[in-house]
């Protein structure tokens, strides 16, 4: 019960990473306020809980008002708010030549403007309560780029950074600030994107997660409920000497370059000309 106590706000709880991560908070013993802009995901992700463990508040992230209303709804559900888990987001794609100027308006407000809003109304009470922590969901694709997904990668860096400023800024208010980047998730949303990929590939989405898969370390896709226990963990005070950091969970994806890919397609145990 690493988290008995404490009170938590969720964003993009209605489904994926979201939905695991309020589980494993209530399982934990905290209280929570889930939110999302489907109300009838989120009474989905309710119904899995425990009754008075969970209050919703639908709302988007990317309006302030939304925003202020979403923490507010969690102060007044559990009197405080201890942790703000920065978890919504979208990632439709495109190049910077061919991308509608509108869906990269949309992908930057809700990934990286929506996690400026929601620190900016929780922070204040955390201040007044003592401190507080807040983890945001990034991605791997804040660190390596994916083709033709420019305004994901980019909201995600910057959100890399708006965290480490959060960090820096309110650590002597007792307040952590903390990214986590997953590597390949298999969530409804990873699931939707790499569509197309199936389609020419000419399989369906194992054989896409394999072939995305086969040259990490781990050899697999994660599953979301591998990242809400590094997200609860985050939010405990067993972490309360960790802030301003990048986390990767992606299976080791993150350390094999381009060479060692290669190698590890071939069935090549080595680098030299002697190697088998």
């Amino acid at each position: 019960m690493m988290l008995e106590g404490k009170v938590a706000m969720i964003t993009g709880a209605g489904a994926g990473i979201g939905v695991e991560i309020a589980k494993r908070y209530v399982a934990e013993g905290a209280k929570i306020c889930i939110t999302g802009r489907n109300q009838g995901r989120l009474d989905n992700t309710a119904a899995m809980l425990p009754a008075g463990s969970v209050v919703t508040c639908a709302g988007d992230v990317s309006k302030l008002e939304d925003a202020k209303r979403m923490v507010e709804a969690t102060v007044e559900f559990g009197g405080k708010i201890d942790i703000l888990v920065n978890n919504a987001a979208i990632d439709p794609g495109g190049s910077v030549v061919d991308l509608d100027p509108d869906v990269w308006h949309a992908v930057i407000e809700t990934n990286l403007t929506g996690p400026f809003y929601t620190m900016k109304c929780a922070i204040p009470h955390m201040i007044e309560n003592g401190g507080g922590a807040i983890i945001n969901i990034s991605s791997l694709a804040s660190v390596r780029v994916i083709p033709t997904m420019a305004p994901y990668c980019a909201s995600k860096a910057g959100l890399n950074h708006l965290t480490n400023q959060v960090a820096l800024d309110f650590g002597k208010h007792g307040i952590r600030a903390v990214s986590v980047l997953p590597g390949p998730v298999r969530t409804e949303m990873s699931e939707h994107s790499l569509g197309g990929m199936a389609s020419a590939m000419g399989t369906d989405m194992d054989g896409v997660f394999k072939q995305l898969t086969c040259t990490i370390p781990l050899e697999r896709v994660s599953h979301p409920r591998e990242i809400a226990g590094l997200v609860a963990f985050l939010g405990s005070p067993d972490a309360s000497f960790i802030t301003g950091e990048t986390i990767l969970a992606d299976g080791g994806a993150s350390m094999v370059d381009p060479c060692g890919a290669s190698l590890k397609m071939s069935g090549a145990s080595g680098w030299g000309a002697d190697m088998r």
